[in-house]
């Protein structure tokens, strides 16, 4: 590959970096993307990324406004109800003691978000990109080495290429290469816990409904889906201690069924696997800025949090939104210092709230002291009891500013 003069280099192409890329593109930059994985585009294929993602109402209409959310519709399922649930802590298997659910329809007349398989999302982004003749996607790629200066900096690929860019954008992940080689710092912390994520059928309809069912050692999360074989679906997201996830993997697929219906409560009636079951370890990391020269990062290459209330790609979404609009100045990319400063300072207050509170929520969703757990149970009835900090709670989920 010969060398290449462009205005924005973007390392990582998962649907965060698919995203920025195409943001950019639409302001008419030149933008040059890579990854070192062939990207995954088929829900039966070795790799495929089997979580799902919930777009909230925010992500939604910035997607609109790329043009992007007309091709996704189609495959989303909304969420209108998100369903707290508190389960009995001690006793196998667990029953439901409290249940609450939190109605979209009080605070808006769109659904709370969106739901779309992390598969189907990334290659609907892809056949996207192939429209922006100012995009240009590579696979099979890494960065090797990055050299900053006052008027550019270049970046050298493991091909031996070199690429002069204005502005680097890290969205390679939580092991960031473009971060590591800014020397960014990050504090992070490893919960004893691990995510079970995988998609079943079930008896009873979802409603559209996100549900939560909480107990010691995290959450048991539905999250719906469209129907499979004419039967209810929903991706589920199963959070629980370190050992158990050991043993729950060694299990028949009969032996894992029995384990999920009983930890579902039977909320949903009769469970059966349909996927592949994946693990992912939890973490939560900050990175101790999100800047560097001529260096932005975004995604997880700047914030990493557990899977808990779809803050996630939704935290990220809100990234690529601030430099989009920044970088939408009648001085585009001329004054790269003032938007790499205006960027620091949009997100860095928001990302660290949204981390700790993150953090908080899953110590004591995880917590097996039993002061906790009727913590957990007070807490849900106190929280839904009161419209007001109920829908005020709603619209600080959704990053909506609401009244005071």
């Amino acid at each position: 590959m010969r060398n290449r003069n462009i205005d924005i280099f973007i390392s990582g192409a998962g649907p965060a970096g698919l995203l920025a890329s195409l943001s950019f593109a639409s302001l008419g930059y030149s933008v040059f993307c890579v990854d070192p994985k062939k990207p995954v585009t088929q829900s039966n294929e070795d790799g495929a990324d089997l979580r799902t993602t919930a777009f909230l109402q925010p992500a939604k209409t910035f997607m609109a406004s790329l043009g992007l959310w007309e091709k996704l519709e189609p495959f989303a399922i909304p969420m209108e109800i998100m369903r707290i649930i508190d389960s009995e802590g001690d006793n196998w298997p667990p029953r439901e003691t409290t249940a609450k659910d939190f109605l979209a329809s009080e605070i808006s007349d769109l659904p709370f978000g969106w739901n779309i398989p992390n598969w189907l999302l990334r290659r609907t982004l892809l056949e996207n990109a192939m429209e922006y003749s100012n995009l240009e996607l590579k696979f099979g790629l890494t960065t090797s080495s990055i050299i900053r200066r006052d008027d550019a900096a270049f970046v050298y690929l493991n091909d031996g290429s070199q690429i002069k860019s204005k502005l680097i954008i890290g969205a390679d992940g939580r092991d960031s290469l473009v971060r590591d080689k800014s020397q960014i710092k990050i504090s992070k912390r490893e919960f004893p816990q691990k995510a079970l994520t995988f998609i079943v059928t079930h008896e009873r309809p979802h409603k559209n409904a996100s549900i939560e069912i909480h107990r010691s050692g995290g959450p048991f999360t539905f999250v719906p889906l469209a129907d499979f074989e004419g039967k209810p679906c929903s991706s589920v997201v199963w959070m629980d201690s370190n050992k158990n996830v050991k043993r729950l993997l060694t299990l028949k697929t009969k032996e894992f069924e029995e384990e999920a219906n009983n930890r579902s409560c039977m909320h949903l009636g009769k469970l059966r696997v349909i996927s592949e079951i994946s693990d992912w370890p939890i973490i939560s990391q900050l990175a101790k800025q999100l800047t560097a020269k001529r260096t932005a990062l975004i995604a997880e290459a700047a914030h990493v949090l557990p899977p808990i209330g779809a803050q996630g790609l939704n935290m990220s979404l809100a990234d690529i939104k601030s430099l989009h609009e920044l970088a939408k100045s009648p001085s585009r990319l001329g004054n790269i210092n003032e938007i790499l400063s205006k960027y620091e300072q949009s997100r860095n207050l928001d990302i660290k709230t949204r981390v700790l509170g993150i953090n908080a929520l899953n110590e004591v969703s995880k917590s097996s002291i039993s002061v906790a757990q009727k913590s957990r149970t007070l807490g849900i009835n106190f929280l839904h009891s009161s419209p007001k900090i109920r829908h005020r709670l709603m619209q600080l989920g959704l990053g909506l500013k609401g009244p005071n």
